[in-house]
C-alpha cells in the first residue's frame, strides 16, 4: 500500500501515537507527515514520535482542527505514511523565518533537488513526478514572502503548503521536523512519486459587484486602516449591509473578500477588527488594492463535486492531502452545513487540517481549499487486468 492513513483521539500523547503508528505502519516508510491538536503536549509527542518511528523522517505541525478518516475532528493527531516502493521525499527545516531573505529560496531548493539527485536545470525541460509541500507557522505573518521566494526557484515543480495553527485561540503554533517542534519556522519537503497526481486550489465563492478600495495599508502588519478614505471596519461592515459592531470570525467568514490577480479571483480573509477601528488580514493587503465582496455558494456540494472531478481525472485515488482553512470551518457551522461537509471529506478519504492560511504555487491565500490528490500507480500486469 503506497499511501496509509490513520488517526488517534486518545488524550496521552504516547497512546495516541502508538495507535497512529499502529494504524499507518508499513515495512519501509520515506515519509511521515502528521497534524496534530495544539492540546497535547509536545515535548511527550516529540518522544512518543521518537519511539514509535525510530529511523523514519517525520513532519508535522499543530493545527486549528484535524481531518481524519472521519472527517472533521478536534483534539486528535491524524497522519499519512508514504511507502518508498512509490514515494522518495527530502525536507528542509527552515527557521528564524522573521530573519528569512528572498535569495534564501534558491539554497533551501537547490538542498532539496540534489538530494533527490535531480539536477535542477532539468525540471524545466524533463517531466518529473515531484509536488512540493509547505508547512509554516501561521503566526510568522512571513507566508507571503517565504511560498514567493519558494516557488520562483521550485517552478514548474507544483507547491501546495498549510499555515501552522492553535485552535482558535491565536497563540503560538508549530511545526515539526527532525525529532522537535519549532516556531518561527517552516518545513518543506519535496516528494517524487511514481504515482499520478494533481495538486489543487478550490473555494466556493463568486466575486460581486461590492467593490471597495484601500486607502490606508500596512501590508507588513497585514493591517488596513482605510477602504475608500474611511476608516476600515466601518466602511466593510456598511458594505456587505452590517453594523460595525456585529463584526466577529463568523461574519468575516460569511462575508469574505477576493482579489483578482493574473485573471483569477483569490480569497483575502479578516482576522479581526482591531481597537482602532482597522482590519486585520490573514493576507498582507497593499494600498490601492481592489476588494470584491464574493458570495459562496453551497460548500459541501461545491466540493464534492470539485472532488469527484479530480478522482476522475485521476482515476482510483489512494489520497488527498487536504489543508482546509479554519474560516471554511468556521462558515459550515455558522451555516449549519459542518456535519455535511465533514461526510464529504471522509468519502473522499481526505487527510490534513485546518489551516491559518493556505499556500499555492506562489500565492498565500485564504478561506481556501489545497492539496495534492494522488491517483494509485501503476503496477506490472494492470495492462492486462484491464484489457
Amino acid at each position: 500500500m503506497p499511501a496509509k492513513r490513520g488517526f488517534s483521539a486518545a488524550v496521552d500523547p504516547a497512546e495516541a501515537v502508538r495507535e497512529l503508528a499502529y494504524r499507518i505502519d508499513q515495512p519501509e516508510m520515506a515519509l511521515v507527515v502528521f497534524f496534530a491538536s495544539p492540546s497535547y503536549d509536545r515535548p511527550s509527542l516529540a518522544r512518543a514520535i521518537a519511539v514509535e518511528f525510530p529511523g523514519v523522517e517525520v513532519i508535522g505541525c499543530t493545527t486549528a482542527g484535524e481531518i481524519t478518516s472521519e472527517g472533521y475532528r478536534e483534539n486528535t493527531i491524524t497522519a499519512v505514511s508514504f511507502g518508498r516502493d512509490d514515494y522518495k521525499a527530502s525536507i528542509s527545516l527552515i527557521c528564524g523565518l522573521d530573519r528569512f531573505r528572498m535569495e534564501r529560496g534558491s539554497e533551501v531548493v537547490q538542498d532539496l533537488f540534489a538530494d533527490l539527485d535531480i539536477a535542477p536545470l532539468t525540471v524545466r525541460s524533463v517531466p518529473h513526478q515531484i509536488f512540493g509541500m509547505l508547512l509554516i507557522d501561521g503566526m510568522s505573518r512571513q507566508e507571503e514572502l517565504v511560498v514567493s521566494s519558494i516557488s520562483r526557484f521550485l517552478d514548474p515543480v507544483p507547491l501546495f503548503g498549510g499555515s501552522a495553527g492553535d485552535g482558535l485561540d491565536f497563540g503560538v503554533t508549530w511545526v515539526f521536523a527532525h525529532g522537535a517542534f519549532h516556531t518561527n519556522a517552516a518545513v518543506l519537503a519535496l516528494i517524487e512519486t511514481s504515482c499520478p497526481f494533481t495538486v489543487f486550489k478550490l473555494d466556493h465563492f463568486r466575486p460581486t459587484d461590492k467593490k471597495m478600495v484601500v486607502t490606508e495599508a500596512d501590508p507588513v502588519r497585514r493591517l488596513v486602516m482605510e477602504i475608500n478614505a474611511e476608516p476600515a471596519a466601518p466602511a466593510y461592515a456598511k458594505m456587505v449591509g452590517l453594523d460595525a459592531r456585529e463584526l466577529n470570525p463568523m461574519t468575516f467568514a460569511a462575508y469574505p473578500v477576493v482579489v483578482r490577480v493574473g485573471g483569477e479571483y483569490h480569497v483575502r480573509s479578516i482576522q479581526k477588527v482591531e481597537a482602532d477601528g482597522s482590519l486585520r488580514f490573514y493576507c498582507g493587503i497593499d494600498e490601492g488594492l481592489v476588494l470584491t465582496v464574493a458570495d459562496g455558494d453551497d460548500m459541501a456540494r461545491n466540493l464534492d463535486a470539485a472532488l469527484t472531478r479530480l478522482a476522475a481525472e485521476l482515476g482510483a485515488l489512494d489520497l488527498i492531502l487536504g489543508f482546509d482553512c479554519i474560516l471554511r470551518r468556521l462558515e459550515a457551522e455558522q451555516k449549519q452545513k459542518s456535519l455535511d461537509v465533514s461526510q464529504v471529506l471522509k468519502r473522499h478519504g481526505v487527510v490534513g487540517f485546518s489551516t491559518y492560511g493556505e499556500q499555492y504555487r506562489s500565492m498565500h491565500v485564504n478561506q481556501t481549499f489545497t492539496g495534492v490528490a494522488i491517483g494509485r500507480a501503476k503496477r506490472k500486469g494492470d495492462e492486462r487486468r484491464t484489457a
